[in-house]
């Protein structure tokens, strides 16, 4: 599971990012699913636990939401290093690692987000513009449902995940049909889950 460290892998892993981060509507999460396929599945630079630790590791992490791509960058980059216990130019292509992903992914976007946000406020009353707001929620939906799909299949044990799946429908109908704060509801899946309820 390592990438050779030439600078050919690195443009593709820069260049693959960066097209995401034109995709990555709703948030870097909605690209987890392409980033699985490529990073683990095509190219074969992390492991399936590697991959779903950086986001789980991310995701329980305070801070932004796309900090998940900074740790697959780190992982890659240690693991075309050699390991943590490789040396110096181990952690030096991990840090690498994490400068490829982030800017990839956070570039395009901001400068495409900016671009068009300047340009839809000076145009919000245009048709076309109404439209594109209310077409893209449907979108944006469907990608956090294919990333929570692919992050529950890594489970792929139904019998002793029941709970989960039971917590996870009660949130949802919570959150949905009442006012109940997410947050309330976050906190009681860490509490039962500390607990070992879930």
């Amino acid at each position: 599971m390592s990438m050779a460290p030439t600078l050919a892998n690195w443009t593709d892993l820069f260049l693959h990012f960066a097209s995401l981060s034109l995709l990555a509507v709703g948030g870097a999460i909605t690209t987890a699913p392409d980033m699985h396929r490529y990073l683990v599945g095509e190219q074969g630079w992390l492991s399936e636990s590697q991959f779903t630790s950086s986001i789980a590791l991310s995701q329980a992490a305070p801070g932004p939401n796309v900090l998940f791509v900074a740790l697959l960058g780190w992982n890659v980059g240690l693991n075309a290093g050699g390991g943590p216990s490789a040396g110096w130019l181990a952690w030096a292509l991990a840090l690498l690692g994490v400068l490829v992903t982030l800017v990839a992914i956070m570039l395009p976007s901001s400068i495409l987000t900016y671009t068009a946000t300047r340009w839809g406020h000076r145009n919000r009353e245009l048709r076309a513009v109404r439209a594109f707001k209310a077409g893209m929620a449907p979108i944006v939906i469907a990608l956090l449902i294919a990333t929570g799909w692919l992050l529950s299949a890594a489970h792929n044990q139904p019998a002793r995940d029941w709970p989960l799946w039971l917590l996870t429908a009660a949130a949802t109908v919570l959150v949905w049909r009442t006012r109940i704060h997410l947050l309330w509801l976050i906190g009681a899946g860490a509490v039962l889950g500390a607990l070992g309820l879930v």
